[in-house]
């Protein structure tokens, strides 16, 4: 089974999210307001239509894209084959939403996924975190993983956790 989830993590670490946002109006004006790391105009995303050297550019770029309701349909004809298979599809945006507290979440996310094998990965801290929020963040990541899994927790045998440059460490799932 594949999993592509968004996490929240209730304590992210020093490394912020990326966030690029695509609309129009009023919308685009508060997300620029709101300090998102990229807007993109309608007649920008035009741009990027026969350009596939820029949208694959733009698609690494960001880590996740926030979107007008509106001009979905636009956005996956444009770039759906960039963002697609990355597991970046902007997550919409309707007209009277809170764009600026979606901004922010959004950067508190982080993507967990597996791509046809047993485990899930994800980024849940860095040494700026006391061990307790890192705990906190791995909980939130379970949480959201046994959601997933058809028999929940029943699936989840170990829990493994690495730093980037360091040996694994794993513990044993005790049956409730």
């Amino acid at each position: 089974m594949n999993i592509n989830e968004l996490v929240y993590l209730p304590h992210p670490g020093s490394h912020r999210a990326s966030v690029c946002f695509v609309g129009s109006g009023d919308l685009l004006l508060r997300a620029k307001n709101a300090k998102a790391d990229g807007v993109i105009e309608p007649a920008q995303l035009e741009s990027y239509a026969g350009n596939k050297k820029e949208a694959k550019n733009l698609a690494r770029q960001y880590d996740f894209f926030l979107a007008d309701t509106a001009l979905m349909p636009r956005i996956g004809r444009i770039l759906g084959q960039y963002l697609g298979p990355r597991g970046k599809i902007p997550q919409p945006v309707p007209p009277n939403a809170q764009i600026e507290n979606m901004i922010n979440r959004t950067r508190s996310a982080v993507r967990v996924r597996s791509r046809g094998s047993l485990g899930v990965s994800g980024l849940v801290g860095d040494k700026k975190l006391p061990d307790a929020e890192i705990a906190d963040n791995i909980l939130a990541v379970i949480e959201a993983v046994k959601k997933k899994l058809p028999n929940g927790d029943k699936n989840i045998r170990t829990v493994a956790v690495k730093t980037t440059m360091g040996k694994l460490a794993k513990a044993k799932v005790e049956e409730s």
